[in-house]
């Protein structure tokens, strides 16, 4: 009988610290709440995202889809990123507003020049 009763108490115990060791999760620790209630800062803002505009961009039409333009291209757009869209290849459909996608011709010489 006192060995039921010690290994039940045994399990009480581990439950209850185990359920303590959880009990701060998500809540702002010593250090964050140390100035006082109501005083938190919220946290950083994240930077803003760039968003494509093709219109700046447009110059590289009639122009060889080489690396320097791509990337000056990209630059002037205001996009995260570039692509090249060759005839015939395959693409993905997703709408990405920070992407300049540059679509060439069998010879490489960009044709159009668009966001998404």
């Amino acid at each position: 009988m006192l060995m039921k009763t010690s290994l039940a108490l045994v399990g009480s115990v581990t439950m209850a610290a185990a359920m303590t060791g959880c009990s701060g999760y998500g809540q702002p620790t010593a250090a964050s709440s140390s100035s006082g209630p109501g005083s938190a800062t919220p946290p950083p803002a994240a930077p803003a995202a760039a968003v494509c505009n093709a219109q700046p961009a447009q110059f590289a039409v009639g122009q060889n889809s080489t690396s320097s333009v791509m990337e000056s291209a990209r630059a002037r757009s205001g996009a995260q990123l570039a692509r090249i869209l060759r005839p015939g290849q395959m693409i993905t459909k997703e709408f990405d507003a920070q992407r300049l996608n540059l679509e060439v011709d069998a010879s490489g010489r960009i044709i159009a020049v668009r966001c998404g």
